[in-house]
């Protein structure tokens, strides 16, 4: 598992968990830049899926697979799942789902770096 990919990932989410956040406060639905902030984190986690499974595939990773890709499946759904609520719930609920889906993202980032590294 590259660990810049899933530092940049995490940095990401938090950003965007920060960013939906004050909008939620400010009592604002979801905009263009937090729908264009968790497409860039979609295609981040995407990535470091990429990572995983070129690793897993090369024989390295933890014993507990199942575990590991059951994050990793996890972690790809949730950001276009949060988008998806967060267009359908047009108030400062939408957002607040965004902060959600954000602090999911990178909480299962840090429990993915864990699981790789052993610490499972």
């Amino acid at each position: 598992m590259n660990t810049t990919v899933a530092t940049i990932v995490i940095v990401l989410a938090v950003l965007l968990t920060l960013a939906s956040l004050v909008t939620a406060i400010r009592d604002r639905p979801m905009g263009m830049v937090l729908l264009v902030g968790f497409a860039v984190l979609e295609v981040a986690v995407l990535v470091q899926a990429g990572f995983v499974i070129a690793a897993v595939a090369g024989g390295a990773g933890p014993p507990d697979k199942v575990t590991l890709f059951g994050y990793v499946g996890g972690q790809v759904l949730i950001p276009p799942a949060g988008v998806f609520l967060a267009l359908a719930e047009r108030s400062r609920w939408g957002s607040a789902i965004l902060v959600v889906a954000g602090f999911a993202v990178a909480v299962m980032t840090g429990r993915l770096l864990q699981i790789w590294q052993g610490g499972a």
